[in-house]
């Protein structure tokens, strides 16, 4: 089976996301599995059966812009990357499929 096409996209982060409520008061940075779980949800990818690698480069903040992209070279694996305005946020590999799969 050939590679699927790599999904792209762009989205903002609402300033009155819940995560920022206590995370942390007075330095409101977004948790990554946050981050994670809204770059998923906006690729249209329902579930993972687990993460291979991933990095966290940097804080993601109140209204902040993220771009981010999938590559699939394989249809159980995903690349993953996201930028913001300063750069790389995070980048790494998923696998695909249900968790029970894992």
């Amino acid at each position: 089976m050939p590679p699927a096409a790599p999904v792209s996209g762009t989205l903002t982060i609402a300033a009155d996301h819940p995560a920022f409520a206590g995370h942390f008061p007075g330095n409101p940075v977004l948790p990554g599995v946050v981050l994670l779980d809204l770059i998923l949800a906006a690729a249209g990818i329902a579930a993972i059966a687990g993460i291979t690698r991933l990095k966290f480069l940097r804080p993601v903040r109140p209204g902040e812009t993220i771009t981010y992209r999938l590559e699939r070279p394989a249809p159980e694996k995903a690349a993953i990357t996201a930028r913001g305005r300063e750069g790389l946020a995070l980048r790494g590999t998923l696998r695909l499929g249900s968790p029970e799969e894992a």
